[in-house]
């Protein structure tokens, strides 16, 4: 059955003082001079006489400043996208924001949501001069059904109005009226606008269209982990940041002294999401990549691993050889006794009592720095029991003075001697010998010759670590002193980490919780996880809520029913993804003439794509594989064509990207121009890692994609989908039979062989 269309918004301009749209614009406006009070309030404040001293003052100040930052008024973020109005006496008003019942001053009620109620639903909680709320924080309980209700759970909502925007000028408005059971029920053309609407600059927020399973995701509580699998364009990134927003404003106190993170997976991608927090009012979320989180200014990256060696070095096996390697260093029983002097007296702690201090530390798995430190208290302790049978009265201070004297650290040293991890590592992956011992049935032989230096680094300044020895020398760093807790931490792009780096992760949430990101079919890396189940093990929060989010948001249905051909080759288990967007997408796949017709004729292709693309509206994405890089980048500026790089901020004036299918993952275009998906694939390890690039390289279409090509498709593309006939116009190209075999939908698109203009 076809659903009714969607209702044009009103945008009649306004002409009378009791228009609707005026009426909201003036709320707008009262509002927006209210949060610039709220600004120059905290902006007033006077903490010289306050605070006791200058680190508290510090302390206020920083606050204060925080405060201040989160109070911007940014123009591209309207300050209120809807509006929920509550049981009314008189349901049939029209324009419930006229009701005597609703405060004039700011259109919200001053009391609970109730008969007769508004509440306008925002991006920050915005009051006025009497502390009455004229904007309500979008994660505050009573904005929850906004995202929610719906005619056949109302939640007391009436009138659900949202609102639409042009550069930051309120245009529109639609209403749903929820407790009309005879009102159709329709899709919202605001919202369908809004998620459609052209990306230019940074990933900007989702806060006016989270979708009900979203806001389950977004609100789920602190204390536990939660993982989603989230196909492309499901919005999975923006999801995780709006939990990180809403778990600051939800947990505030606790989140302010434990800290927070977002972890992703390379600066491009950093530099694309960095204006979202802000722009929900939250500018305490510290952002990084895995490298940059346990990088350590003693071990600089300068070498590159095969990806033989990277995968064995990102195999959870290398924890167990790196905690032998850590203790080997251990000799429970020292070579004599220990005798302290104090004084005229001499105590005297016999080897065998030493060695059962020392047996029972390891027994109890400690860390070796704890332990370690432990060890002359203990030792201490027999020299003070001691003193005790002999008639004396020691208190803790003798202890501490014995634990420091010089024969109980000589003794201290030669049993348990001090490790620094960046030398243990240095060794382990330079003496053969060594690795052999602690890798004995963890690692075979040629996984130990794939993992050692061919050259043995002199020292530690010198060698050149990879960004996969860094992780180890993290993981040995924590066996020897525990790395402090976050309170929560957002991984995005997880699918792509190695066991080791999980536990790197983990480690930075041990006593906190954990929000896991990714899509198990755009693992790309040599060690990309399996099953989040194992991932989730590694990351040390087995049995954490794995959720799945299979509808798009922002992939056109073509595109991704196009890049779903892939998914039997790369992800057989998961669900191909659907697209909620009412425009099917631009889409089409464009074959370069043969070599023989002479000229560069793919480039040519290319370029004419890229320009056709710029004609619309919207960002513009190219992406190459890093073989083909040269030959595209020679002939965008034959062609007069400008381009940024990747993580340069698109504008009006710059649209055009290029950018490496290497680092496309996360990233979004209006348009994107896929340059030969076969070299895509050509530069990977293997052909199911090259495929997955592939995949993540076709999924980065916001409103159109063109695929350019001269060498045949990859096979797994060219498997078409069971179709009765061709739509009209379409020219399917692969040839396979009508009846083929297969569970993915139809892909409808334009397929072009055509000859580039000269």
């Amino acid at each position: 059955m076809t659903a009714p269309p969607a209702p044009e918004p009103h945008r009649t301009p306004p002409r009378a003082e009791d228009d609707p749209l005026a009426l909201e614009r003036a709320h707008l406006s009262d509002s927006r001079a209210a949060l610039r009070a709220m600004r120059a309030d905290a902006e007033a404040l006077d903490i010289r006489d306050v605070a006791a001293n200058w680190v508290n003052a510090e302390v206020l100040a920083s606050g204060i400043e925080a405060r201040i930052a989160s109070l911007a008024d940014l123009a591209h973020a309207p300050l209120f996208f809807g509006r929920l109005d509550y049981g009314t006496s008189d349901p049939s008003h029209p324009n419930p924001s006229q009701r005597p019942e609703t405060s004039k001053a700011s259109g919200t009620s001053k009391g609970p949501a109730a008969s007769g109620h508004s509440f306008y639903i925002g991006r920050r909680h915005v009051h006025d001069a009497d502390g009455d709320p004229m904007v309500i924080d979008w994660r505050a309980p009573v904005s929850q059904p906004f995202y929610r209700a719906s005619k056949k759970d109302p939640q007391d909502v009436t009138l659900r109005r949202r609102f639409g925007y042009t550069g930051g000028e309120l245009t529109a408005y639609e209403d749903e009226h929820l407790s009309d059971q005879g009102e159709a029920e329709r899709t919202s053309a605001l919202l369908q606008a809004e998620i459609e609407r052209p990306r230019v600059g940074p990933m900007r927020d989702i806060v006016a269209t989270i979708q009900p399973e979203q806001d389950e995701i977004v609100r789920a509580g602190l204390e536990g982990t939660v993982c989603v699998q989230g196909a492309p364009g499901t919005g999975k990134t923006a999801v995780g940041l709006h939990r990180v927003a809403y778990l600051l404003y939800a947990h505030r106190e606790r989140l302010t002294r434990t800290g927070t993170l977002v972890v992703g997976p390379n600066d491009s991608f950093l530099r694309y999401i960095e204006q979202v927090l802000p722009a929900l009012g939250e500018v305490e979320a510290r952002q990084t990549t895995v490298e940059d989180l346990v990088a350590r200014p003693d071990v600089p990256v300068r070498g590159v691993d095969s990806a033989e060696a990277a995968r064995i070095k990102g195999d959870a096996r290398m924890a167990e050889v790196l905690r032998r390697a850590v203790r080997c260093g251990v000799r429970p029983l020292p070579g004599e006794p220990c005798v302290v002097v104090r004084g005229s007296r001499r105590w005297r702690v016999p080897a065998h009592e030493i060695e059962e201090v020392v047996r029972e530390l390891l027994e109890r798995d400690m860390r070796y720095g704890a332990a370690r430190d432990a060890l002359p208290q203990r030792i201490a302790h027999a020299v003070l029991l001691r003193m005790e049978q002999a008639g004396e009265a020691p208190d803790d201070r003798v202890q501490d003075a014995v634990a420091r004297n010089t024969a109980v650290k000589a003794v201290v040293k030669e049993v348990w001697p001090a490790v620094d991890p960046a030398k243990l590592v240095l060794r382990l992956l330079s003496d053969p010998d060594f690795l052999a011992e602690q890798a004995e049935g963890v690692l075979s032989e040629e996984e130990q010759r794939a993992v050692l230096w061919e050259k043995p680094a002199r020292g530690v300044k010198s060698a050149k670590w990879s960004a996969a020895d860094v992780v180890l020398v993290d993981e040995a760093a924590d066996l020897v002193q525990r790395t402090p807790s976050l309170g929560h931490v957002v991984l995005d792009e997880a699918q792509d980490l190695s066991a080791m780096q999980y536990r790197a992760v983990g480690r930075r949430c041990s006593t906190g919780s954990a929000t896991v990101l990714g899509d198990l079919a755009q693992g790309t890396t040599p060690w990309a996880t399996e099953s989040w189940e194992t991932a989730l093990e590694h990351l040390g929060k087995p049995g954490a809520v794995v959720e799945e989010l299979t509808e798009g948001f922002r992939v056109p249905r073509d595109v991704i029913a196009y890049a779903s051909r892939l998914l039997p080759s790369i992800a057989p288990a998961l669900t191909p993804a659907t697209s909620v967007r009412e425009s099917p997408g631009d889409f089409s796949v464009r074959r370069a003439p043969t070599a023989d017709d002479g000229g560069d004729a793919l480039a040519e292709l290319v370029v004419g794509a890229c320009r056709e693309a710029l004609e619309r509206e919207g960002s513009v994405g190219l992406i190459a594989a890093a073989s083909r890089l040269p030959a595209v980048t020679g002939a965008l500026r034959a062609a007069g064509l400008d381009f940024l790089a990747p993580g340069q901020e698109t504008s009006a004036d710059a649209r055009l990207t290029l950018v490496p299918a290497t680092l496309a993952k996360g990233l979004e275009y209006d348009y994107v121009v896929l340059d030969e998906p076969a070299a895509i694939v050509a530069d990977e390890p293997d052909l199911r890692t090259g495929l997955r690039r592939l995949y993540v390289s076709l999924t980065r279409a916001v409103s159109g994609l063109a695929v350019v090509h001269a060498e045949p498709l990859p096979a797994a593309l060219t498997a078409e989908p069971a179709r009765r006939e061709a739509p009209a116009g379409v020219a399917w190209e692969g040839g396979a039979s009508a009846d083929a075999a297969s569970t993915s939908p139809p892909v409808r698109g334009r397929i072009v062989h055509s000859r580039p203009q000269r």
